[in-house]
């Protein structure tokens, strides 16, 4: 048997969003994967990022914590990812924790994607949600504002040139 790992579109359950970014494939794919860099641009900015654990294997823990004022720094994602394909794709859910436990409160699943493009990177964000209900609160509450801002972000870091 074999398993279709490749997320298809629900428009009435999903969201997603996509730019070119002007960096190599790497630049980008190391932006997610280094915790340091990760930090840099995950939140829309003012609000800082910090990364408790970023286990990059399946089952492995995905935490991270948001100051949305540069004071104490409250919860942010709980989750574990999925699948982390070198330089492809990065899979993680909120559903899930650590080691497969399931979560207390199950929201969404995201599939990052990364493909070179002519102009460098074609970075997508496939974000999946159990219904229709969830899907259109996480576009109420900013999903393409809030994700492309931070895409943004992130085509900002790895576009810039190193001193």
């Amino acid at each position: 048997m074999t398993v279709d790992t490749v997320a298809t579109a629900q428009p009435e359950l999903d969201l997603t969003i996509s730019r070119v970014i002007a960096a190599p494939r790497t630049a980008v794919w190391n932006a997610w994967t280094n915790p340091a860099a990760f930090e840099q641009w995950w939140v829309p900015a003012p609000a800082l990022c910090r990364v408790d654990d970023m286990e990059l294997v399946p089952g492995g823990s995905f935490r991270t914590e948001i100051s949305e004022d540069g004071g104490a720094f409250g919860p942010h994602i709980t989750g574990c990812f999925l699948a982390v394909d070198d330089r492809e794709r990065i899979v993680f859910t909120n559903s899930l924790v650590a080691g497969w436990r399931p979560a207390e409160s199950p929201f969404m699943t995201a599939v990052i994607t990364f493909a070179d493009h002519p102009g460098g990177t074609q970075y997508e964000a496939h974000v999946m949600h159990r219904s229709a209900a969830d899907r259109d609160l996480h576009e109420e509450m900013g999903f393409y504002e809030g994700w492309g801002t931070v895409i943004g972000q992130l085509a900002a870091f790895v576009e810039s040139p190193v001193s």
